[in-house]
């Protein structure tokens, strides 16, 4: 693995922004980002992502690949919840295998965001429809890991008076997915001459504003990660060791459809990150006796900083080895 590409990533600004939010919590300091400013941000990321995406994709023209890339997004976030909840029910309790299956079947809008600076910075392309994919690998993973507690769960234990159907509507129209959705309908909607008219907003200011909402990452994480590593040794280890495992099976397995660099480096993103935002709020709904003190940590505060520091090196890495094979 490229040491120097690993340093460039650990330098990133937006990374270390983030540090700064935990340096910050650990020296007890007063900072934090208000939050309807943080909730802001987190719309304006989604909103800009999608759209730019709508707009890389009215500018391709539907092909096998893409199709093949959105089947092969649904059934990757369909697969991982089933082998990740076998392996979490031997130590954790059923509700909280399912909501942690859920949670790293489904993805995170923030690394995807991420990996596309990381990306810009070593000017590699990727596709827009890589933010399809990423939206439609949203819901599959909370229903599946819905339906595994069901099936496992003592009578009564789960929410009985929560249909799946309930379910697959809150996943669908949850917040998050349809500002992902819309805005890459409508970025493929909107012309060229229509689209420049907010392309400073949508585009200029996409770096500053993931600088502020990195650190406010930071400042969270840095409020549960401690706490939760007195959970003991399993979840951590997972926390790491299952996202790795993914990104890389992702990495060889992508390369049956693209040979783009900049897609196959999306997708391990998108198999390795881990919901910390629409899933919990499904859950919240459909298994309210699953532990969010568990898995919301899980996500943020190592799976997260993970993916963005050795991650993505290591992904990139696996797929320049698999091309040069």
């Amino acid at each position: 693995m490229n040491l120097d590409l690993l340093f460039d990533n650990l330098t990133n600004p937006a990374l270390l922004f983030f540090v700064l939010g935990i340096i910050a919590v650990r020296l007890k300091s007063d900072l934090e980002i208000p939050p309807n400013s943080s909730k802001f941000i987190s719309l304006y990321l989604l909103f800009s992502i999608g759209f730019n995406g709508g707009r890389e994709l009215a500018h391709s023209e539907m092909n096998a690949e893409i199709v093949w890339a959105m089947l092969f997004g649904i059934i990757a976030a369909s697969i991982i919840p089933i082998y990740t909840f076998y392996i979490l029910k031997r130590r954790l309790s059923i509700e909280n295998s399912g909501a942690i299956a859920a949670s790293y079947g489904s993805i995170s809008a923030v690394t995807f965001v991420t990996a596309v600076m990381f990306l810009e910075a070593l000017q590699i392309e990727y596709s827009g429809y890589m933010v399809a994919v990423m939206a439609l690998m949203e819901a599959p993973a909370i229903i599946v890991g819905v339906i595994l507690i069901r099936l496992y769960s003592k009578p009564n234990l789960a929410s009985p008076n929560i249909s799946i159907g309930s379910v697959v509507k809150h996943s669908l129209t949850n917040g998050s997915v349809i500002l992902i959705l819309g805005s890459l309908v409508i970025g493929v909607l909107a012309s060229d001459k229509q689209s420049v008219g907010i392309e400073p907003f949508t585009t200029d200011l996409f770096k500053g504003f993931l600088a502020i909402f990195l650190l406010d990452m930071g400042i969270v994480s840095g409020r549960k990660l401690f706490d939760f590593l007195k959970s003991g040794w399993f979840t951590t280890a997972f926390a790491i060791i299952i996202p790795l495992i993914n990104g890389i099976v992702v990495a060889l397995a992508s390369g049956w459809f693209t040979l783009s660099v900049g897609n196959r480096l999306m997708f391990c993103i998108l198999a390795a990150s881990a919901s910390y935002i629409a899933v919990p709020a499904a859950i919240k709904i459909a298994v309210p006796k699953a532990n969010p003190g568990i898995f919301i940590p899980m996500a943020l505060a190592i799976t997260f900083p993970f993916n963005v520091t050795f991650g993505m090196p290591i992904y990139l890495w696996v797929i320049n080895c698999c091309n040069f094979i």
